[in-house]
């Protein structure tokens, strides 16, 4: 349960940072043009991170519900990755492509880890 637990607290922590960065940096045209549908997924985003983050916390001090949460977390995880990549694709940003495929095969190895 530790690599699944250190892989949801890192991923967690990842997405929180990079959207950090990316605010910092003015580098969200969205939250200009549109606010609503960003504010939703920023949203949808940041409750992923932390159920990640918080999940894999349990994990790593094998509370009851620690499985449980993280299931529904890298759910969460694998819609994001599975939706996001077409923004980035669009802009021929193809190295956020790489990365998402790499977080479902990482999150997938952690998932069965969790349940075997």
């Amino acid at each position: 349960m530790a690599f699944a637990g250190w892989f949801g607290i890192a991923v967690g922590a990842g997405m929180i940072g990079q959207w950090l960065m990316s605010y910092f940096t003015h580098q969200i045209p969205e939250l200009k043009s549109e606010p609503i549908r960003i504010g939703f997924h920023l949203a949808a985003e940041l409750a992923t991170a932390l159920l990640l983050i918080i999940s894999g916390i349990l994990l790593l001090s094998q509370a009851v519900i620690a499985e449980s949460l993280f299931l529904i977390g890298a759910g969460m995880l694998f819609y994001t990755c599975i939706v996001s990549p077409g923004y980035f694709a669009q802009r021929g940003q193809w190295g956020w492509l790489v990365m998402f495929g790499s977080l479902i095969g990482i999150g997938v190895i952690a998932i069965l880890r969790v349940l075997g």
